[in-house]
């Protein structure tokens, strides 16, 4: 594997993902020399949005053996969120996330009463609370990502930012404009894009590199399940404001997370196409909405989308959101020698495996991954990549393919909600902001989005409304 590979999503990547895995997200930091900045060599970190996955992040981060690392601020929107993710945090075993609270993290976890933080400014606060060379982690979301890396660049802070990054272009453009900042800055920039550091899909990945798929023809990926997430939604209650119901429901809603599409399934779409090596050109897509009885929010039950890349590759992507179906989470790639399992089940999940020819078939298997238990976790050997690189002050930014994941992930979802072919030039282009003045609300402000006499939102109509998604 590359040398560099910690750097998987860095600068010089043209159209396709960077060909470096994450290797060095292994490295035993037990034996890394402390050159943090902090005069104790601490690495401090304040959490924004204190949801499920942002309290992932930070148990994650506590876990990073061999390093001091300290939770010293907390912010949300709501107070409840704080209160909750403290105590998974604190107690025993969480057996929500697939890593283990253990005994030591109440000593990591500095947050009172007076850095915990609450309002749509809370954001500067917690991040008021660290020193340059700490870390940022930005977990609200999607909305609010532009905002929260432009201070913590501004601070000199290093980074974790949850996927996706943005739902449009003009977003999109303005965080790639704050990297050229932190690049120039010398911070580290971690995405929650962790299947690039899924031990299974790296090997894999290698392997697809030297050849023994041969060319890659077809890539099929699935995500199909029932309800989840705030996916659903029924007509706002009165309380609280609209606006911050909404960010509630952030599944519900384009403007704040991209729907589902964009959130749920951004990481398939992701890992194909760095196995890939390459990001789709285009995109053309359908799906529909029959079961969501008197549900308001904006998505589609189901969709269907087929990715096409410059060498006319294909990448069929299906995801689904309905009670009663059949389920299916994992992904598949057919090349022209042989075929593979990349992830089994979930957005990343192993064994990996390769077969001879174009038959699954357990006979036909030629190779299956294996991993060491410590490096079962990608989400794990993603922080230990980025503290790595912040103790030993290596390069580390993996924006521009976070961003590359957001746009061509909402290519797909404009694809379908349009009943367009929708090419990345296009998108790249365009114009259209879904959360214009962010920087400005307060508790009172309007949402984006403003509901009807009836409580519905406008939802796609595909062939109807073609230049913009509803």
């Amino acid at each position: 594997m590359s040398k560099n590979s910690q750097n998987s999503g860095g600068r010089g990547h043209r159209l396709s993902l960077g060909s470096q895995v994450g290797a060095a997200a292994g490295v035993a930091l037990a034996a890394v020399p402390h050159v943090h900045a902090a005069e104790d060599n601490t690495i401090r970190v304040a959490l924004i949005g204190c949801g499920f996955r942002g309290t992932g992040a930070v148990s994650n981060a506590l876990s990073v053996e061999g390093v001091p690392v300290r939770l010293v601020a907390m912010a949300d929107l709501f107070p409840n969120r704080i209160e909750s993710s403290l105590k998974n945090l604190t107690s025993a075993v969480d057996a929500r996330y697939d890593r283990l609270a253990h005994e030591g993290f109440e000593r990591q976890i500095d947050v009172g009463l007076d850095r915990q933080f609450v309002g749509f400014d809370a954001y500067k606060k917690a991040m008021d609370c660290l020193q340059p060379g700490d870390i940022a982690i930005l977990a609200t979301p999607l909305a609010f990502r532009w905002l929260h890396f432009g201070y913590a660049v501004a601070k000199g802070l290093n980074v974790f930012m949850e996927k996706p990054l943005t739902a449009d272009a003009v977003t999109s453009r303005r965080i790639l404009e704050l990297n050229r900042q932190a690049e120039a800055k010398n911070l580290k920039v971690a995405v929650g894009l962790m299947s690039r550091h899924a031990r299974n899909l790296q090997q894999l990945y290698q392997r697809v590199r030297d050849g023994e798929l041969g060319d890659i023809l077809l890539m099929r990926a699935y995500r199909m399940h029932g309800p989840g997430g705030t996916a659903f939604s029924q007509r706002w209650p009165g309380t609280p404001s609209e606006l911050l119901w909404q960010i509630q429901r952030f599944h519900s809603f384009i403007w704040a997370g991209g729907g589902v599409f964009s959130d749920f399934y951004i990481h398939l779409i992701d890992h194909c196409c760095w196995l890939k090596d390459a990001w789709p050109v285009k995109a053309l897509g359908l799906g529909g909405r029959h079961d969501r009885g008197n549900c308001v929010d904006q998505n589609f039950d189901f969709y269907n989308v087929e990715y096409t890349f410059a060498d006319g590759t294909k990448l069929r992507f299906n995801g689904r959101c309905m009670h009663g179906t059949f389920s299916q989470f994992a992904s598949y790639l057919h090349g022209s020698k042989a075929c593979a399992i990349a992830s089994r089940i979930n957005d990343c999940g192993g064994p990996s495996s390769m077969f001879q020819g174009r038959s699954f078939d357990k006979t036909a298997q030629v190779w299956q991954s294996e991993v060491p238990p410590r490096e079962i976790s990608p989400y794990q050997n993603h922080w230990n990549a980025l503290i790595a690189a912040v103790v030993e002050g290596r390069p580390f930014n993996e924006v521009e393919a976070g961003v590359m994941a957001s746009l061509v992930t909402s290519m797909g979802r404009k694809a379908a909600h349009t009943g367009t072919e929708v090419t990345l030039d296009e998108m790249l282009a365009s114009t259209e902001e879904y959360a214009p003045a962010l920087d400005q609300w307060t508790e009172d402000s309007a949402p984006p989005l403003r509901s009807d006499a009836e409580g519905r939102y406008p939802v796609p109509q595909p062939g109807i409304v073609t230049d913009r998604e509803y």
